[in-house]
């Protein structure tokens, strides 16, 4: 459906960028499992010469997002961090980017331990308020990385003030979208440059696939990154493609369950006499609720607590003894997962850096699935009686 711009997000999920297959008419796009493609003479073929540089179920899916997030152009990556990968080879040595602090252990880890290396310049720095990052720009600064909400601490940054300090800083803004994904937040339309998914998340949804995806609106940003793409080689596979394609068709319905459900369980802990303190967006005391209520249209399944006496055996514990919420990494699936960010997700950050933004040992994080809500109730209860 090329014309998509009308229709509504849960309409995009299933027909935004979508066609039948020209060969078939197949309703779902094939899995195109090939390496190469026949031409009729040298340069004359049908659209496709190399499954690196193009590949049609890759293709679909990279219409899709483009239509999910408004932008107009979509690119897939064998993961969210070879998309990350992507975004900083669009700079040079001596370029700066301004990074919110908090922000997931694996782009951390590429920020400092790879690009660093190479000559990039990362300045880490709170964005709950945008003046953080209009002190600190200058005119090395040529990107600023956002995620909201962040990863894992739950805070909520004002895309739409960042955009104006990235714009009068001539610098590109990338969102990371991948904790309210389209269906909640289109960050393209409130000012960012670059949106980036680690795919593996909500968009797959089933913890059966891991891959990238960026969308863009600007013409000259999107040359640069398929020439990156396809000289670097990053790519996701067809099958995962496919995979992704088939997620996304129920994302709107799936983030509809997991948003009922967060909040369910974000209320339950707030008034567990063994929680010390709860991070959802959507309690009206969170610092960033307001601005969370202005740019998203609801406040997602994710949620961070910190345990009372939470030392790393109690939560150890805690965590172990969860029956329906999976311990284990990763995030966005239909199931359940309980993750301890200090010692898994963020472990690539030191110490002293994590217990600035609030990652401390106590500290929990759910991606709650769309089981049904006492069953998830039950399990945190006994979980919680444990210690």
């Amino acid at each position: 459906m090329s014309n998509s711009s009308n229709l509504k997000i849960g309409t995009l999920t299933i027909h935004g960028g979508q066609e039948p297959d020209p060969s078939t008419g197949a309703v779902m796009t094939p899995i195109y499992q090939t390496s190469t493609y026949a031409q009729a003479a040298p340069g004359v073929h049908k659209g496709y010469e190399y499954s690196r540089t193009g590949n049609p179920t890759r293709h679909a899916l990279e219409k899709s997002i483009a239509a999910l997030e408004g932008g107009k152009f979509g690119l897939g990556f064998g993961s969210g961090l070879a998309a990350v990968d992507a975004v900083l080879k669009l700079l040079k040595p001596g370029d700066e980017i301004i990074s919110t602090s908090d922000l997931y252990g694996g782009t951390y880890r590429q920020f400092t331990k790879i690009y660093e290396d190479f000559g990039l310049i990362f300045r880490f720095v709170s964005m709950d308020d945008p003046s953080n990052v209009e002190a600190i720009v200058s005119e090395k600064t040529k990107l600023i990385w956002v995620e909201t909400p962040t990863n894992p601490m739950m805070n909520i940054i004002d895309i739409r003030a960042i955009a104006n300090v990235a714009q009068k800083a001539g610098a590109m803004l990338v969102v990371d979208n991948t904790f309210a994904t389209p269906i909640l937040q289109r960050p393209l339309e409130q000012g960012a440059d670059i949106v980036l998914h680690s795919a593996t998340k909500y968009l797959g949804g089933h913890s059966d696939v891991v891959l990238g995806l960026l969308t863009t609106t600007n013409s000259e940003i999107a040359k640069k990154l398929y020439f990156i793409q396809n000289s670097a080689g990053a790519i996701c596979g067809p099958m995962d493609a496919f995979l992704t394609l088939r997620g996304i068709k129920t994302l709107d319905v799936r983030m509809e369950r997991h948003c009922k459900n967060g909040a369910i369980v974000a209320k339950f802990l707030r008034d567990h006499p063994k929680v010390e303190k709860v991070y959802w967006p959507g309690f009206e005391d969170h610092p960033g609720h307001a601005v969370a209520k202005s740019q998203m249209s609801g406040f997602g399944g994710m949620i961070s607590f910190v345990v009372k006496d939470g030392t790393f055996e109690n939560v150890s514990a805690m965590v172990s003894n969860l029956k329906v919420f999976t311990l284990a990494e990763s995030l966005g699936g239909v199931e359940s997962l309980a993750g301890h960010p200090a010692s898994m997700t963020h472990a690539a950050i030191p110490l002293e850096e994590r217990l600035k933004t609030g990652v401390v040992d106590g500290l929990v994080r759910l991606s709650v699935g769309i089981e049904d809500a006492d069953d998830l109730i039950a399990d945190l209860e006994n979980a919680l009686n444990q210690i």
